[in-house]
């Protein structure tokens, strides 16, 4: 945490920058070949670093080895030893210890969020109980600041599992839910000392946001680093909670990126498929590394629909094999041709298309990459059906059965009783898109969950999924259990949880629901048929089946509620308003009345409180991300079963 003027690019680049300055042990001028060191971090850190820094990337930084703080650990005497981790007491004991025994000749100690004064009291204890050597091994003490993981130069995660169930949940008390939001707001607080920044903070009024934004308001504006940040613009961090829109994290997405988290498994950019072999016949465990930033191809289309991934893949490799071709066949052609004029021209000319060919070969190989990914992709969405989910739940989500109740109800329940179609959590996640959608009777979304167990049954009797296992049966009565709860919420809260984006437009989608899907069908067929002929195998088999992933893009909640603040207008009067540089709350009303000018919003940071997704990050950058820098964090990830 700095207090220059400067502000980095993004936040990605800002928490790389403050790791490396941790791994050149703060040297205000790092050595021109790196010290040799051990990391040691904990679970949490190791997750912060991960997508960061690969292991050579490590090693170029000097790293030679790096190990769990909770692993077994054999004695380095003569080398120095980083330590990354979280300051609980549990991590503090262990460092005493290593301390103590000598492990390393040099302790360079990090936290990533701020070390309480009592533990780092209890921790001075026992480092000099251990005596003078093991005191005089600790070279370095910080506090970084950096409790948050950057998957992308513009997505963060707190990673704080299970928050939503812990603060939410029917036996939470009060002393629970302040703690979870005390450790949502230092996560936060964190964010903002690595973009180096003041933010100006929005909310809605009352329960978890609230909660949040007052204690990073006190934070910021107590801190005293903090207090000496200069910096030219200031973001708007607005902090949202997730019971104001439980529909975008349950249905199921259509993009390249959202359906790669949905379908395969999917972890800190680390992608695991099974792929079948011709010989021998048994499946592959395959695992790539994406890193978004960097990849191509996958920066470009992530946030396209799934079809739309699959033409451009088809249509690059193609381009590139041939550029290869045409590159072979003029070296070929060249060393044939002795009589050739103006050979020295031609020489330069051979020589810059042949130093091509490296970068070339290497951009083939990611696209290759994503012919695999593609492919699993693929063989889940076919495999699943998953198309027609998305095509249901987009219609409940949008407000296309708004006034018809009862096609609402009669679209899920042949879906819920197909036993051909989909999983138990795809009929699970279309069941709670129902419920949280549709005013419908209690009695109705009891009869449709009826139906989800009668199909369930019947595959049991005979079905393609004869046999049921545990891990499946436990799936569906957990699954039963959110519907339930989902069905309180719903007849206690008032909120609209569709997408719809105002009702004029909703009465539009009522009133030509079956036009537009003329129209898709006919603008997808040449589409899709031309996909078909470029693509092989499996995946041109599948394709046929994702004709329906090209639709309509909805405003989801957070881009709606982004989207008014920006502009001032909506949710502007009503939200709080916290500035850390003003003594309590700006009123936004008064502002308004005596015609103050405020300037245009240059840089956002919207954060939800509970489990963010990749549908919701893509659906803000794409619709509010023109000339304006956005950034999307959540406490974490959701990943369906």
């Amino acid at each position: 945490m700095s207090s220059g003027t400067s502000t980095p690019p993004n936040l990605k680049s800002a928490q790389l920058s403050a790791i490396d300055t941790m791994l050149s042990l703060h040297s205000s001028t790092p050595p021109s070949t790196p010290t040799w060191k051990i990391l040691i971090y904990d679970a949490p850190c190791r997750a912060i670093i991960s997508p960061l820094l690969s292991v050579s990337q490590l090693r170029s930084r000097g790293v030679t080895l790096h190990l769990l703080l909770s692993s077994p650990r054999e004695p380095i005497p003569d080398v120095p030893a980083v330590y990354f981790c979280e300051p609980t007491r549990a991590n503090l004991n262990i460092i005493s210890q290593d301390l103590a025994n000598g492990l390393y000749a040099k302790s360079y100690l990090n936290f990533s969020t701020r070390l309480p004064r009592h533990l780092m009291e209890e921790f001075a204890k026992l480092v000099v109980k251990s005596g003078s050597e093991a005191l005089n091994r600790v070279a370095s003490i910080h506090d970084l600041y950096l409790d948050f993981v950057c998957l992308e130069r513009n997505l963060f995660t707190l990673n704080k599992k299970g928050g939503y169930v812990r603060y939410n949940g029917s036996g939470a008390s009060e002393e629970t839910i302040t703690k979870e939001m005390e450790e949502v707001a230092y996560g936060l607080f964190s964010v903002v000392a690595s973009m180096n920044t003041i933010p100006i903070i929005r909310c809605p009024r009352g329960g978890a946001p609230e909660m949040v934004a007052r204690k990073l308001n006190r934070m910021i504006a107590e801190n005293p680093t903090m207090s000496r940040v200069r910096t030219t613009s200031r973001p708007l961090l607005i902090i949202l909670d997730r019971n104001a829109d439980l529909v975008t994290p349950i249905q199921h997405t259509s993009t390249y990126q959202a359906l790669i988290d949905d379908v395969l498994k999917h972890n800190a950019n680390r992608v695991e498929f099974s792929q079948e072999q011709e010989k021998p016949k048994k499946p592959i465990t395959k695992k790539y590394d994406l890193d978004p930033d960097t990849d191509p191809f996958y920066s470009m289309h992530k946030f396209n629909p799934f079809p739309e991934a699959i033409e451009s893949q088809v249509a690059e490799l193609q381009n590139v094999s041939e550029r290869e071709a045409e590159i072979r066949s003029k070296t070929t052609g060249n060393a044939n041709d002795t009589h050739a004029p103006a050979f020295d021209s031609q020489a330069t000319e051979l020589s810059k298309t042949i130093s091509s060919l490296p970068a070339l070969l290497e951009h083939k190989k990611q696209l290759e990459l994503h012919t695999s990914i593609l492919q699993a992709v693929m063989n889940e969405v076919a495999k699943r059906d998953i198309p027609v989910f998305y095509e249901v739940e987009s219609a409940l989500a949008t407000g296309v059965y708004n006034s018809d109740p009862a096609g609402a109800k009669k679209a899920t329940m042949e879906l819920l009783a197909d036993t051909t179609k989909g999983s138990i959590w795809d009929k699970i996640r279309l069941l709670s898109t129902y419920t949280l959608t549709i005013d419908a009777s209690l009695s109705d979304v009891e009869e449709l969950g009826n139906a989800l167990k009668q199909s369930l049954i019947a595959q049991q009797e005979g079905g393609p999924t004869a046999n049921l296992k545990d891990s499946d049966k436990k799936l569906f009565e957990s699954g039963l259990r959110a519907v339930s709860y989902l069905k309180k919420l719903r007849s206690i809260n008032t909120m609209d949880f569709s997408l719809q984006d105002s009702a004029s437009n909703a009465d539009a989608s009522n009133a030509a629901p079956a036009n537009s899907k003329v129209h898709e069908s006919t603008m997808l067929s040449s589409f899709m048929a031309r996909a078909q002929t470029q693509a092989t195998g499996l995946l041109a088999k599948a394709t046929e089946k994702v004709g329906t992933m090209l639709g309509k893009v909805h405003k989801h909640y957070i881009t709606k509620v982004v989207e008014n603040l920006c502009e001032y207008r909506g949710e502007d009067e009503a939200y709080l308003y916290l500035d850390p540089k003003i003594k309590g709350e700006v009123d936004v009303t008064q502002i308004k009345r005596e015609m103050m000018v405020r300037g245009y919003v240059k840089e956002v940071v919207a954060f939800m409180i509970g489990a963010g997704c990749y549908a919701e990050y893509q659906n803000l950058v794409d619709l509010i991300g023109s000339g304006r820098r956005v950034s999307y964090g959540c406490t974490e990830l959701c990943k369906n079963p």
